[in-house]
């Protein structure tokens, strides 16, 4: 029951119907026994300003960010943590008791949760990226922490996947190629790791998949596809089809959730459980 007593959390976005984060969070809220509540919070792009210190001003805990604000919300925060500075976004505010604003991304953190998921240690590992977008930054962010010796990443636009690895060239060996470069068909051969950033298989398009000569990759490569709508894109298809060990998106969106949930409450929330409620959640929806 909502009371007066009840906390409140929220997410901002525009649009925001879309989004399945109050299923997840108020699914683990309740299975906590916490009294919160988290809903959808739709913000005109011109107003996100006044919207986030008005949550602020009204006493609620905290709240996740998504597209398209990710970025935009830094300038009206008061401070980042390591995770949300590296990464250049914010997926998920914690208001002070003081009313002060820190952002913080726990993509990197929900990314890594896929691998240990799966017992895949990173320590000294070869990894090849595909992308060089947003998502890239907190994979990249992610695999550095954990120990990856050697990052390779897979662009289109030369300049665009140049300039990340420079952003992250003090934290570990990066550097980017052109898909159809020689080089990085041999990076393919020796990877342990394949990681696919790009929206390429996301639902509507699932037959589309970045450019990856399956007959080159190393046969006991693990190969994660941040997707999870479809459960199984062409990419994770084709790699399982060839004896890959594979995993999508799914942990790493609930281990996100599971993370900004406890920067808010303090509480470990079951993941396995949020895992559990996002595929019933994504099985209505489909």
């Amino acid at each position: 029951m909502i009371t007066g007593r009840t906390k409140l959390l929220g997410v901002l976005g525009a649009p925001i119907e879309h989004s399945l984060s109050p299923v997840l969070q108020n699914a683990a809220l309740r299975a906590a026994g916490l009294d919160y509540v988290y809903v959808a919070l739709p913000v005109k792009r011109e107003a996100l300003r006044s919207a986030v210190l008005g949550l602020r001003d009204a006493g609620v805990c905290g709240f996740n960010v998504t597209i398209p604000f990710k970025t935009e919300i830094i300038a009206v925060l008061d401070a980042l943590d390591e995770d949300a500075r590296r990464i250049g976004a914010v997926n998920t505010v914690v208001v002070g008791a003081d009313g002060r604003l820190t952002g913080h991304n726990t993509d990197a953190a929900g990314f890594l949760a896929g691998f240990t998921a799966c017992g895949v240690s990173l320590r000294g590992a070869h990894a090849v990226v595909f992308g060089a977008g947003g998502a890239a930054r907190a994979v990249l962010c992610g695999l550095l922490r954990a120990g990856a010796a050697q990052v390779s990443i897979g662009v289109r636009n030369l300049v665009k996947g140049e300039k990340l690895c420079a952003d992250f060239a003090a934290d570990g060996g990066v550097r980017a190629f052109r898909f159809d470069d020689a080089a990085f068909r041999a990076r393919l051969g020796s990877a342990d790791v394949l990681v696919q950033t790009t929206p390429l298989g996301m639902s509507p398009h699932p037959e589309e998949m970045p450019p990856v000569d399956w007959a080159v990759v190393h046969p006991a490569a693990f190969v994660y596809d941040l997707i999870y709508t479809p459960a199984e894109t062409r990419f994770l298809r084709e790699a399982a089809r060839r004896g890959h060990r594979c995993v999508n998106g799914e942990t790493m969106l609930a281990a996100q959730g599971a993370e900004a949930f406890f920067l808010w409450t303090g509480v470990r929330p079951d993941l396995v459980y949020m895992r559990r409620v996002l595929r019933e959640a994504l099985d209505r929806r489909a």
